[in-house]
Formats: C-alpha cells, structure tokens, sequence
C-alpha cells in the first residue's frame, strides 16, 4: 500500500469518504455533520461528495438520532450516528443499550444492526466535567456492542471502516486531543477488524497495556525507559469489547509484570477486567500483583492545572514501570 502522513481526523475523515463511495447504504446523520462538517470536522466535504440524501444534520436530540439508526439499520441500511462528546450517549442509553445491542438476539438472529455510533471522548481540553468522560467500560459491559478506541491515525481510518463493514452495533470512540496527531496512513481503503490488538513496541521487562490517547503517552515512557536499559512491550488492544485478551496474556507471560494505563477512572474501569483475565490465565507467570494507573474517582476537573494532574501522562506511566519492577 502506498501510505503518507496524515492527521488523525484527517485518517478518519478520508475514511468516510472511501467506505461511503463504496457502499450506498451507508448514510450520516448527526447534528452539524452536514454544512459544518461536524464539531471536530470529522466529516468535512461529505456534504459536498455525497449529498444531503445520505449526509443529513438533525436536531439536538440523541434518542431520535440513534433510534432513526437502529430502524434504518435493521431494514438493510449502514447508518453511521454521530453524537459529538462521549457524554451525550447517556442521552441516548435507552435505544443504545436495549434496542441496538439486544435486536439481532430478541429476534434470534433472523434481524441485523450494522449500525456505527461515532463519537469523541477523552479529557486535556478544558472541556469539563460533562464534556470529557472516558466511559468505555459503560459501553463495553452491554453484550450486543462493539467497542473501539483507535490511537493512531492509522487506527482511525482501519477502525471506522472495519466498524461500518460489521454486521453489529459498534460504537468508535475518537479522542479530542488526538485529532492533530500525524502518523503514515495507507491511501487505499482498508479495516481493521476489532478484537485484534496492536504490539505497539516490543519488549522483555514489562508488558504496559495502554487504552486510547494514552498509547501516545505510554510510547513516550518506553523510550524514556529504554534509554535507562528498561525494555517495554506496549500494547494496544484497539478494541475494548471484544478484548484480544490472547495477545496481551502472551506479552505477560513473556515478561512477567503488567501495567494497566486508562484515562477514565480506576474503580471499574476496564482495567479491572483486564487485570482479571490476566490472573485467571496468566497467575503463575506474574512475578509482581498486575497494577493499574487510571484517573481518580472524581468528575474531570475544568481548571488546566487540575485536569492535568487528573489525567495520567508519560512521566507518571514512567514512575509507575519503576514502582513495578521493584516489586517482588
């Protein structure tokens, strides 16, 4: 494949573009997604390329954009809804969590939803507390959804139209603070199926699995740490739901010791059930308990200063490696 650099909504966007001129069925509804392009323009020139039959702003109302989704979708159609912050999808939990995860099982399998919700989660943007929540373990706790959280440019267009080619619910989780980022992007369409995690760096001392923009952070720790004779494997499991939990069990069992990074909060984040799953299949391999670094039990602050020391970084990532190797 022929690839150059590109931003990360820049990926996502020429994402859209390639799977929309691919399959007419797939449409975009959303507010602001038309002539505005979408609150981050995620969506930008799809108005103009492809018309305002499959490209359509809709009122503020969450439940009626994802409800509209779930009918289109299960008469044959690939709606993509977008609901701007991660946050509003409380709005719509209803049609998300009981029509769109539970239709294909209600109705044995003789109805599918392929139906994408796209939106942007994620703090360091003094967005506060209603604008910035990282609530994947929410999402990926209802059986029915799929869950992804790309970190890389690369990931953002395989991931979007991996997600819109699936014949279920899923559900793609950009980063705000991710969307300047620039990384080699291939310029022919292609997807990456979820559940396939990414070995980001290889390495022997420490497995450190990383969920979202915090891949971004973790890299700058492992070089940090390489250079100190600190040898780390990243992992980034791109998908929260399904996990590759195959993956990251092997990278442990070749180390020994695993840390677990996520911007949303500790308590029930899907770091615990990462944790679980590497003590019920790799307990004997561990030469230290499995540890976690995640963001306090508390709405996400507004102040800078405050946000900061709230959302974990390359320097705290690389003082909690430290801690772990210490261990015994």
């Amino acid at each position: 494949m022929t690839t150059r650099e590109l931003t990360y909504v820049k990926a996502f966007n020429e994402g859209m573009h390639q799977i929309m001129a691919e399959d007419p069925d797939v449409f975009l509804i959303g507010e602001d997604v038309a002539g505005y392009g979408g609150v981050f323009h995620m969506f930008d020139g799809l108005l103009a390329e492809f018309g305002e039959r499959r490209v359509k702003d809709t009122p503020i109302a969450e439940q009626a954009i994802i409800g509209l989704g779930v009918g289109a979708a299960a008469r044959g159609l690939r709606p993509v809804c977008d609901l701007m912050f991660m946050d509003f999808v409380g709005v719509a939990m209803d049609q998300i969590f009981n029509q769109a995860a539970k239709m294909k099982y209600m109705f044995g399998g003789a109805v599918s939803v392929p139906l994408t919700i796209t939106t942007a989660g994620g703090a360091g943007m003094s967005a506060a507390a209603q604008h910035s929540q990282s609530l994947e373990a929410w999402l990926a706790h209802v059986p029915g959804l799929k869950v992804a959280m790309p970190a890389s440019p690369y990931d953002a267009k395989g991931l979007i139209v991996g997600a819109i080619r699936d014949d279920n619910p899923t559900i793609v989780v950009l980063n705000k603070k991710m969307l300047g980022v620039k990384g080699e992007v291939p310029e022919e369409l292609y997807a990456i199926p979820f559940g396939q995690a990414n070995v980001v760096t290889e390495g022997d001392d420490v497995t450190v699995v990383a969920i979202g923009r915090m891949v971004v952070e973790a890299r700058k720790a492992a070089e940090a740490l390489d250079k100190q004779g600190v040898s780390v494997e990243l992992i980034d499991p791109r998908s929260v739901q399904p996990l590759d939990t195959e993956t990251i069990v092997a990278s442990v069992k070749k180390t020994n010791r695993v840390l677990i990074v996520h911007e949303a909060v500790e308590f029930g984040g899907i770091g615990a059930e990462i944790s679980s799953q590497i003590q019920e299949q790799a307990f004997d391999y561990l030469d230290a308990p499995v540890a976690r670094l995640a963001a306090p039990f508390a709405p996400v602050p507004y102040a800078p200063v405050l946000e900061n020391a709230y959302v974990p970084d390359a320097a705290r990532i690389e003082a909690a490696v430290r801690r772990l190797l210490e261990r015994r």
